[in-house]
Order: structure tokens, then sequence, then C-alpha cells
């Protein structure tokens, strides 16, 4: 039984794996929002209002696939073995990996809510939709923050 509880650990591949794939889709993702951008750039001559949002979409597809690498090599890390790669890039255990997705999900807010202020339309909307995401990022951040125990 305890071989077999120490091997379980393998079963982290799958989740790996997944992770790797969803990067490489999420990165091509983006890739594809920066072809279709340049074009708009060109095809507009720089004059296009969505030129704005578009870039800001850039950003957040990117800012999504990274997250998805960071938490794949960190699921690696945490349960098969040391991998070389910068610091900041690890989770060392489950409560850094949920901190990482915390960061990650309030920038991502951030980068909607941008979204959302550049094209406004209704001010009341604006507001609570902005008021939400603090909301939430305060939450994640105190989680980061306090969560950790010792």
């Amino acid at each position: 039984m305890k071989t077999i509880l120490e091997k379980s650990r393998y079963l982290a591949f799958i989740g790996i794996v997944s992770l790797l794939v969803a990067a490489l889709a999420a990165f091509a993702w983006g890739t594809l929002k920066t072809f279709h951008t340049v074009m708009l750039v060109i095809a507009s001559l720089g004059t296009d209002a969505a030129i704005t949002i578009e870039f800001i979409e850039i950003v957040d597809s990117f800012l999504i696939a990274t997250a998805i690498l960071i938490f794949a090599v960190s699921l690696y890390e945490l349960f098969i073995g040391d991998i070389d790669l910068p610091e900041w890039m690890l989770a060392h255990n489950l409560h850094d990996l949920k901190a990482k997705l915390s960061s990650m999900v309030v920038l991502v807010m951030g980068v909607k809510f941008l979204q959302k202020l550049v094209d406004y339309k209704d001010a009341e909307d604006l507001l609570r939709v902005g008021l939400s995401i603090a909301a939430v990022s305060a939450v994640l951040i105190a989680f980061g923050y306090f969560g950790k125990k010792d």
C-alpha cells in the first residue's frame, strides 16, 4: 500500500500535461490576437479606437497563458521533483500555488476593468464592476497575506 501511495504522486502528470497543452493553446491564442491587432493597426493606420482595447486583450491573454505555465511547472516541482527555473516561477507548497493563482486573478481582473473603463457606456455599471473587482481583489490579497500558516 505504501508503494502505491508513493507512486500515486505521478498522477500529477495528468494535470501537468493538461496544463502544458492549455498553456500552449493560450500562447497560440495570444499570438493570433497579436496578429489580428497588427493587421488592424496597419489597415486603419492606427486610427481605429478598438486598437487600445485589442492591445489590452493581448496582455490579458498572455497573462492567462503565463499563469497556466506557472501552474504546470509548480505542480511538477511540488509532486515530481526539482526543476531548474527562476524562483519566482515556482511554488514550493500548495499555499504558494494558491497565492500565485490569486495574484494572477487580481491582475486579470484589473485588465478586464481597464477594458470596461476604455469602453464604458454606463457610469453606474462601471462603478458596480469596479467595486466588485476591488472587493474580490481585497479578499484575494488578504488571503495571500494572512492565509499562510507557519
